[in-house]
């Protein structure tokens, strides 16, 4: 798959292409959705498929300070789209200048003079253009003029236990700093993934015989709330059972917000440096401070033997 950074990237000789844009944070089940469609249209009339997406968050450059929690940085939206059967990625640089680009400027230089549209797959509610005045009755007509059509495909919905909700890449940020691993997994298709290097922390679990790998998460990163989790630590391609916690460890009054995760049953390992995932899987408890170091120990052994069993039933599923 070719990875474009601003249009300036795009070759010289790029043909017809069916397109599709938007910010894509997640990739979640219903952009994947979209994005399937794209690469099937794509297929249908022989070009190739591009998605084109942006960076910073457009809400960043329009309100500053606005940028919310991502749920995956761009290199991994673009893995995700790669797996989807996507051509090419391009992300255009969102500057304040590129913000008051009325829609029919977007239109001619970004799907017409660059990308050579030959059709756009969206969703219902896509906005483009200075102030989102654009959207998808403006593209489809404005494709009459310029020869490419527009087909729009319908929001994934989830079912009745969501309350109907459409996937949204807001209720997954939601379901998140709910805590709610699960039900943003659902929407996913996978669990919620944090990454980053691996730090040296206050070393207070390798004290206690829970030695966890200190996670310095990238900007803007959606965390989940403050408590533990099960799920999984990769590092070096090797995926490890873990029992992963958030919060400011209370415990010894900490007031820096972490993320830790303790490599269940594995001993010996030495992550400092390195570039780790970490997944959830499943919430477990909340963060709480303990009367006694003891109490706290029996916690985390009853955390641990929590997050072997779920992690194991998972991998037993197939899932």
């Amino acid at each position: 798959m070719q990875r474009w950074r601003g249009l300036e990237d795009i070759p010289q000789d790029w043909g017809r292409s069916v397109v599709t844009i938007g910010s894509y944070d997640g990739v979640h089940r219903g952009h994947q959705l979209i994005i399937g469609r794209a690469v099937q249209r794509a297929r249908e009339l022989g070009v190739p498929s591009v998605v084109v997406t942006f960076d910073p968050h457009p809400s960043e450059v329009v309100r500053p300070g606005s940028h919310p929690p991502l749920l995956a940085p761009h290199h991994r939206r673009a893995d995700l789209m790669a797996e989807l059967g996507v051509d090419a990625v391009l992300v255009l640089p969102f500057t304040a200048e590129f913000s008051k680009l009325s829609p029919a400027d977007f239109i001619v230089k970004v799907l017409v003079d660059k990308l050579h549209a030959r059709a756009v797959i969206e969703g219902p509610n896509f906005r483009f253009g200075h102030r989102a005045a654009g959207n998808v009755d403006f593209l489809a007509e404005m494709g009459r003029t310029y020869d490419y059509e527009v087909e729009v495909v319908d929001l994934y919905v989830r079912g009745e236990a969501g309350g109907g909700e459409p996937f949204s890449s807001t209720l997954t940020r939601r379901l998140i700093a709910e805590g709610d691993v699960e039900g943003a997994a659902e929407i996913l298709g996978r669990p919620h993934r944090v990454e980053g290097i691996v730090v040296r922390g206050a070393q207070r679990g390798r004290e206690l015989g829970f030695p966890t790998a200190n996670v310095e998460t990238l900007p803007h990163t959606a965390i989940p709330a403050d408590g533990v989790y099960a799920g999984w630590l990769t590092a070096a391609g090797e995926r490890m059972p873990a029992a992963i916690s958030v919060g400011t460890n209370p415990q010894f009054d900490g007031t820096e917000r972490t993320v830790e995760a303790y490599a269940i049953d594995r001993v010996g390992l030495e992550l400092y440096g390195l570039h780790v995932t970490v997944d959830f899987l499943a919430y477990v408890r909340g963060q709480e401070k303990f009367d006694t170091i003891e109490s706290l120990l029996v916690a985390m052994a009853d955390d641990v033997k929590k997050c072997r069993e779920l992690t194991a039933s998972y991998d037993a599923a197939g899932a």
